[in-house]
């Protein structure tokens, strides 16, 4: 039976080159969450939904239906330290400001604070899913995944785990690699226990990155992703100094080791992944993984640009990530514009010094659409859920963006901008004032 239905005009980009317009639809939400039709709004099925459901919602002439925003990559603990240090590079920044950020949540007190802002602010952002790596404290990520449950957001929720004498301070590390993969353990079922959680809030394995972990967390790790069938995350290929970290210790790249201590799964989320080669696409292809793209955080710490046009064209699955707090925006659509910035910039090249058609990866660029895909069905593929597009048999995770305020920078000039041009400014332009509404399983989270 229908519990909500919503009638509007959606815009989605159900794939990579597509954007699809659908003017005045109704779109009908059963009571699990899971969207049953989506009819004309004249119709009699939508007429017959509308006087059956007990809650309707209709959007105005100035209003439009959005999937919601699929966060790849959030450092939940990084938020206090949001737009500070990024003129640093980042193995002073994690040293000098984050670790020593991170450690206080051993205060449990402190860790709720922050949590109750986070959250409710990425949902107003319209993020409606949120991959969060958590400290390395388990009340801390219990308290976050509560969280998560209490605002009503998607969220999957991993303890940090790392034990590397030379890569961690010694006071903000697990005490060994047996210390870690107990703890990694014991939150995974905290997190699968809580009230609320069940499909809408998910534990997921953390191994920080490969320069923070001991060989023998890694596989721990691994066995433990065997074993409970959580989802993993981690960085991977992120900078010239992570990546030579790993071929130095190991010889081999990122991706290959990762897949040789059983990290490399269906649904692992590899963040950024900058200098991942070919060869390592056909390793995360093979293994059903993904990557989330970074495009702010990656132009202040990576050393170079995420070839996602190259990637999507290898068949790999692409998400975005805020990567908050060494990306400065915490919402998506920002994310989406600075991903077309940023392949616009390895097509075209930065140095001057050289002749333009020397300069850049011919080839590279992407528009809003593509970005748009990635930031909702691309981080649906990668994560595995039914979401990401607003079609029946997907969950009813839904934003709707307000195009008339006097105030915004968001406007709708009549007779100027169609459908595709209110696409790009919503994408380009909006922002938590311009939202109105947000719903997470059919429930409404976000109220203006």
């Amino acid at each position: 039976m229908s519990s909500l239905v919503v009638v509007g005009t959606v815009l989605q980009t159900p794939t990579p080159r597509t954007l699809a317009v659908s003017s005045d639809v109704a779109v009908v939400v059963g009571d699990d969450g899971v969207i049953e039709a989506v009819h004309p709004a004249a119709s009699m099925e939508a007429k017959d939904a509308w006087a059956a459901a007990p809650r309707v919602q209709r959007l105005n002439a100035h209003e439009r239906l959005l999937p919601g925003l699929i966060d790849l990559h959030v450092h939940a603990p990084q938020w206090p330290q949001l737009g500070t240090g990024l003129d640093l590079g980042l193995e002073k920044w994690l040293f000098d400001y984050t670790f020593p950020l991170e450690v206080r949540y051993a205060d449990a007190g402190f860790a709720l604070e922050v949590w109750d802002r986070l959250v409710p602010t990425l949902l107003r952002h319209g993020t409606t899913t949120a991959v969060y790596f958590s400290s390395i404290h388990e009340e801390a990520t219990r308290l976050l995944a509560a969280t998560c449950v209490r605002h009503g957001q998607r969220a999957f929720v991993g303890r940090v785990a790392m034990d590397h004498p030379e890569g961690t301070p010694r006071w903000y590390r697990d005490v060994d690699a047996k210390a870690g993969v107990a703890a990694s353990a014991a939150s995974i079922e905290t997190i699968a226990g809580l009230p609320g959680a069940r499909g809408l809030v998910a534990p997921i394995i953390t191994p920080r990155f490969i320069p923070t972990c001991t060989d023998e967390l890694l596989s721990g790790l691994g066995e433990l992703a065997a074993s409970t069938g959580a989802l993993v995350q981690t960085h991977c290929s992120e900078s010239d100094w992570e990546h030579g970290h790993v071929l130095e210790r190991f010889g081999r790249r990122d991706a290959w080791m990762l897949q040789q201590f059983g990290l490399m799964r269906r649904g692992t989320v590899l963040a950024h992944g900058n200098l991942l080669d070919d060869g390592d696409f056909g390793v995360i292809r093979s293994a059903a993984a993904g990557v989330a793209h970074c495009p702010l955080s990656n132009s202040y710490f990576s050393n170079a640009v995420f070839p996602l046009r190259r990637a999507l064209q290898q068949g790999v699955a692409v998400g975005l990530g805020s990567d908050v707090a060494g990306g400065a925006h915490p919402g998506l659509l920002p994310q989406c514009g600075h991903a077309v910035t940023v392949s616009r910039m390895l097509e075209d090249g930065v140095d001057g010094s050289r002749g333009a058609a020397e300069r850049g990866v011919p080839g590279s660029r992407v528009d809003v659409v593509t970005a748009f895909h990635a930031a909702t069905v691309g981080g649906a593929s990668v994560l595995g859920i039914p979401a990401g597009l607003l079609a029946p048999g997907k969950l009813f995770d839904a934003f709707v963006v307000r195009t008339n305020d006097r105030e915004s920078g968001l406007h709708v000039y009549e007779g100027l901008d169609d459908e595709a041009r209110i696409f790009e400014k919503i994408v380009r332009l909006a922002a938590p004032s311009d939202i109105p509404a947000v719903w997470v399983g059919g429930r409404r989270v976000v109220t203006r």
